[in-house]
């Protein structure tokens, strides 16, 4: 069982008073910049609809949608982003975001393509399905699409837009 092995020393990281971005030294030492300012949620219509954002790397380019909640909202207002991520555990791809996202409803249980949030900063593909140990992840969306392009040991660099 992938999930199980080697949770146990991932904790949400410490709350930092620091804006700079750094990478982290909890094992998911990866960083994010910011290509846009942040814009109003409201400005760009989130909360009508489910929002469609395009997930891309060098090599592929993924759509996923957005959980109804007010964490996938303030990341949504974040965007576009880049993010530097690196494998954790062979099950997902993990980077930190510029700023922290308000907390949310969390659980312990993912499934292939699950955008998550651990901690408040750490933003999370899942390619494959397992579990996290408390306090679990809060759900940002659902990648849609052939996940294979994460399905390595290797980093990569994604960026995430608003969809067309």
């Amino acid at each position: 069982m992938i999930g199980a092995i080697g949770l146990i020393g991932c904790s949400p990281p410490a709350a930092s008073n620091n804006p700079s971005i750094e990478p982290k030294r909890d094992g998911h030492g990866a960083s994010a910049t910011q290509m846009g300012s942040p814009r109003a949620a409201t400005e760009k219509g989130i909360g009508m609809r489910p929002m469609e954002i395009v997930i891309a790397s060098d090599s592929a380019q993924l759509s996923a949608k957005l959980a109804d909640n007010e964490t996938a909202r303030a990341l949504a207002a974040m965007l576009p982003l880049k993010i530097q991520m690196r494998d954790h555990l062979r099950q997902e791809k993990t980077g930190v975001l510029p700023t922290a996202l308000p907390s949310g409803n969390r659980q312990t249980k993912f499934s292939v393509g699950t955008l998550g949030l651990w901690g408040d900063r750490d933003f999370v593909i899942y390619y494959r399905s397992g579990h996290v140990p408390p306090p679990g992840i809060v759900v940002l969306g659902n990648v849609q699409g052939d996940l294979s392009l994460f399905d390595n040991s290797d980093g990569v660099t994604i960026s995430l837009r608003q969809a067309d």
